[in-house]
């Protein structure tokens, strides 16, 4: 049956096909429509008419009502520096067809109101919506949530007046952001601290999140933010002491710093502590970012969604509560923050609602909204994503408290996100040291006569005859000599007892030979985990290719083998969930694999239902703890690697993989490797084992499909920040996955991963490979034996797919050795390898990618030092080149065989048109 709801659009035909609807059938209408025509049908005198005229003015009356939620958010007076709003027609009397005589002549039962009059009922919603806080949901496309908005707003509880004694405990925050900011300035002139000055009322909003969150049962608060403003943050949201903060103005490294740290500056670090509210603990956790401003925000997902698991394998949003703060020119302008949003709904990622708030500046850099964005307001792009927005003055922060009071009841209620747009300003120039009057002179000409949000507070607080100015001054002088104090501390070499730590995470492990683990199965265990693995729920119709295709899994385990890479890889997981050993993996297509080689969700062709195989494994009649989760991702390479390194830095019982549909496309997500997965260690202390898996190889697939780019993650290397490596067998898959879940200290670890090689019988492994060995960072030549050893003259070093190629060609007077691992750089197993061949007379490094890409620029001077000075060491591969790899087929194929045929072509500087770099006594050319 059809219904229709009196928050429709005015008209009046639309209203007269309403009312003939409710003459018909009153049910066919929504309650609210009923009562309207019944109330209009009583001023006609009955119900055999309506007066039309009053119809109309009770009709346009409601359109006032609903347009004052709708656009009340116009009329707003949210610029601390007085820019007039710019309001909306709709929100006009006129607009309407209306007089206040019309909306006076009206009871307020008409619009369903407890007001003596509708013209009351306008007077008491522009209160509401126009005054302090700008509301706007009605573009949220759940009823539900849209009602509630209303029924919260018009019952007018958020807008409830503060008590005396909260309000002066906002002064007095406000009196310590504000004087800690003066103090830095003074005490450091002319150093950089991107200071919270104009949008102060951001501490007292973070307390009230804090509190508000605990008392809905939060146990845990995360929050990512850039640099501005962060100083304040640690000290009084996250609690670092002003004497550990001076400290760092002075430059004064840690006691202990970790051996690996180079550390960073003072406005990228993180912290940990918690708080008391209410007798609850909460804990607080604020993440490193780096000047990259919005990219820690999926981090930040990553590491709440980590926190959020339960021991029975479910997820408690309620528990963790993650908060974004952002900048407003940042928020409308960089892409990550759409990507960021658009995974707050997705089962893979959701976590039950992030609060954002937009630290509005009202300019970013230099540049003016104008410039840098084609909306109205910068939060305008959260509600493309069904994202409720509430806009405050930041000299106003008793509206300030009252939005995040109403932002933590939504984020529980529905668990979604909610914005807050904190309009303030920022006093200085982008930082302490820049001056804004060269570009925005009219803006900072206001800025420089405008009271601060402390100033401005106490000012009302006297005039209401709250605390008198005197009072108010006295909070200052106060808060002065105790921060004097706290400075003597570190400038004679003493410091107060600290309260939280850095980042909190578990001190570093002391380094391991990470190719020592024994990472072998008993053979009995992966064939039992590999029945486990084939049989499926009666009932389960799999496609029927794929049945025959999986059902090959069985007979690989015998002598024959046969084992891919696929299988290799679900053996792997399945023997480490029956470790203990958890499992996330993400990616786009993941699911089944880009290339059709994982199908570790299964689908019943006819009725859609899914099945995980891993999910149901049992080890010793016991149901697994571990939990296997994997998704398929949205088509964001950065927002999702950044969530799973964050997801991958909180949960050390998990072993957290991503995969790049092809590897090229991880160039999307290069900030994050750069900023957080490199280096995170030397700058933060921080901890985390994710692991890229990124397709790479050389098919003929065009530029795009070819290079996951192995050169660039091998120039990040450095201080054992992660590992890289090339696997050319199944087994040398399964075993280095399984080392990296055990290895401590975890680190990051690279594997470029094959294409062609995943169903390539000469690739696949037998039983024997997983159940006796392990990782091997070195494969010597398997056809060489002692005798044949000595006959060689020639020996290729080569990493990944291309020894498929050479070894279909291979030659008895030349070796082929395989580095598996390149980082770290296995130059003892590489010494082994080398000492056994005698009679080599060149030594030559192959690869086809282009000279200046892939390892060659990586292993030159370490292979040359590997072979010693008077040894002819060779590169054989493609040249120089722009681009990673030829776009015909044709091309390609000439190329691949000229490298395949160079390698076995034997002759005093053999190296061809393909080598350009010979190695001589006197040096490297």
């Amino acid at each position: 049956m059809k219904t229709h709801t009196i928050t429709s659009v005015f008209n009046d035909g639309y209203i007269a096909e309403v009312y003939d609807a409710f003459r018909k059938d009153p049910a066919s209408v929504d309650e609210s429509w009923r009562q309207f025509f019944q109330f209009a049908e009583r001023l006609g005198g009955g119900s055999s008419g309506i007066d039309a005229d009053k119809l109309q003015i009770v009709a346009h009356a409601a359109s006032l009502l609903n347009s004052i939620r709708a656009y009340g958010h116009s009329s707003v007076a949210v610029d601390p520096l007085g820019t007039v709003p710019p309001g909306a027609p709709e929100l006009t009397l006129e607009y309407h067809g209306l007089t206040e005589d019309d909306l006076r002549s009206l009871p307020g039962s008409a619009l369903g109101t407890a007001d003596n009059t509708v013209l009351e009922a306008v007077t008491r919603l522009r209160g509401l919506y126009c005054s302090t806080i700008g509301f706007e949901f009605e573009h949220i496309g759940t009823g539900a949530e849209r009602e509630w908005f209303r029924e919260s707003i018009d019952s007018g509880k958020y807008h409830k007046p503060l008590s005396n004694e909260e309000r002066i405990e906002i002064l007095k925050r406000l009196t310590q952001v504000d004087t800690f900011e003066r103090f830095l300035g003074r005490v450091y002139q002319g150093y950089k601290r991107f200071s919270i000055e104009g949008s102060d009322a951001l501490i007292p909003m973070l307390d009230e999140c804090i509190a508000e969150s605990s008392r809905a049962g939060a146990r845990d608060l995360g929050i990512a933010m850039a640099h501005r403003g962060r100083i304040n943050v640690l000290t009084h949201t996250m609690g670092q002491p002003y004497a550990s903060i001076f400290n760092e103005f002075e430059g004064k490294q840690p006691a202990e710093p970790d051996v690996d740290s180079t550390g960073d500056v003072k406005y990228h670090l993180g912290y940990v502590n918690h708080r008391e509210i209410d007798g609850n603990t909460i804990s607080l956790t604020l993440v490193p970012n780096p000047s990259h401003l919005e990219f820690v925000n999926p981090v930040l997902g990553g590491v709440v969604r980590a926190k959020q698991r339960t021991e029975d394998g479910g997820m408690s949003e309620t528990a963790v509560v993650p908060v974004c703060i952002h900048g407003d020119a940042a928020f409308s302008g960089e892409g990550i923050v759409p990507e960021t949003l658009n995974l707050s709904l997705l089962k893979g990622f959701r976590n039950g609602g992030t609060i954002h708030i937009i630290v509005n500046n009202q300019i970013g850099f230099t540049t003016d909204p104008s410039d840098s964005r084609s909306t109205r307001y910068s939060s305008d792009l959260a509600k493309g994503f069904d994202i409720p927005v509430l806009r405050v003055n930041g000299d106003n922060p008793e509206a300030c408290i009252q939005a995040i009071r109403l932002a933590v009841a939504y984020r529980f209620k529905f668990k979604k996100d909610i914005l807050i747009d904190l309009v303030s300003y920022r006093r200085h120039g982008h930082n302490e040291t820049d001056e804004p009057m060269f570009t925005q002179p009219e803006l900072y000409t206001k800025i420089k006569s405008h009271k601060t949000p402390r100033e401005v507070w106490a000012g009302k607080l006297a005039s209401e005859g709250v605390l008198s100015s005197s009072e108010a001054e006295k909070l200052v002088t106060d808060f002065v000599a105790l921060l004097e104090v706290d400075l003597a501390g570190p400038r004679d070499g003493s410091e107060g007892k600290k309260k939280g730590k850095a980042n909190g995470l578990p001190a570093p492990s002391p380094q391991s030979d990470s190719a020592a683990h024994n990472t072998a199965v008993a053979a009995e265990k992966l064939i039992d985990y590999n029945d486990q693995l084939l049989k499926w729920p009666e009932g389960l119709n799999v496609n029927s290719r794929l049945a025959r295709t999986l059902a090959r899994r069985k007979d690989a385990m015998g002598d024959a083998g046969g084992i891919d890479w696929g299988h290799a890889e679900s053996l792997a997981f399945a023997s480490m969930l029956a470790d203990g050993v958890s499992i996330r993996l993400t990616g786009q297509d993941v699911e089944r694999g880009t290339f059709s080689h994982r199908q570790a969700v299964l689908h019943n062709s006819q009725s859609g239902e899914v099945y995980i195989p891993h999910k149901q494994l049992v080890v010793n009649g016991n149901p697994l703890k571990a939990r296997f989760d994997v998704y398929n991702s949205p088509l964001s390479e950065m927002a999702v690697l950044a969530y799973e390194y964050g997801y991958s830095v909180e949960a050390r019982d998990t072993l957290v993989l991503w995969e790049a549909q092809y590897g090229d496309f991880a160039n999307v997500a290069q900030p994050i490797v750069d900023q957080f997965i490199s280096s995170d260690r030397a700058k933060w202390s921080q901890d985390s084992g994710v692991v890229m898996l990124l397709p790479h190889g050389y098919e003929g697939g065009g530029p795009e499909h070819s290079s996951a780019r192995l050169e660039r993650y091998l120039q990040l290397c450095a201080e054992n920040n992660m590992r890289v490596a090339y696997p050319t067998t199944p087994a040398q898959y399964f075993h280095i996955l399984r080392r990296q879940a055990a290895v401590d200290p975890r680190r990051p670890l690279v594997l470029m991963q094959p294409k062609s090689m995943l169903r390539l019988p000469e690739a696949a492994s037998r039983l024997g490979d997983l159940t006796d060995s392990k990782f091997q960072p070195v494969l010597d030549d398997p056809t060489m034996n002692a005798k044949s050893k000595a006959k060689v003259r020639r020996l290729v070093f080569c990493t990944g797919k291309i020894y498929y190629d050479l070894l279909a060609q291979r030659t008895e007077d030349v070796a082929l050795i395989r580095v598996e691992e390149l980082y770290p750089w296995p130059k003892k197993e590489l010494e082994k390898v080398v000492a056994a061949y005698s009679a080599v007379e060149e030594y030559v490094w192959a690869q086809e990618e282009p000279k200046n890409m892939g390892s060659w620029f990586y292993v030159s001077h370490l292979l040359a030092e590997l072979v010693g000075k008077d040894a002819t060491l060779n590169y054989i591969g493609r040249p120089n080149r722009a681009s990673p790899s030829e776009g015909y087929v044709a091309d390609h194929n000439r190329e691949q065989s000229r490298i395949i045929s160079e390698v076995f072509t034997l002759s005093g500087t053999a190296a061809g048109t393909g080598s350009a770099a010979k190695r001589t006594k006197t040096g490297v050319k």
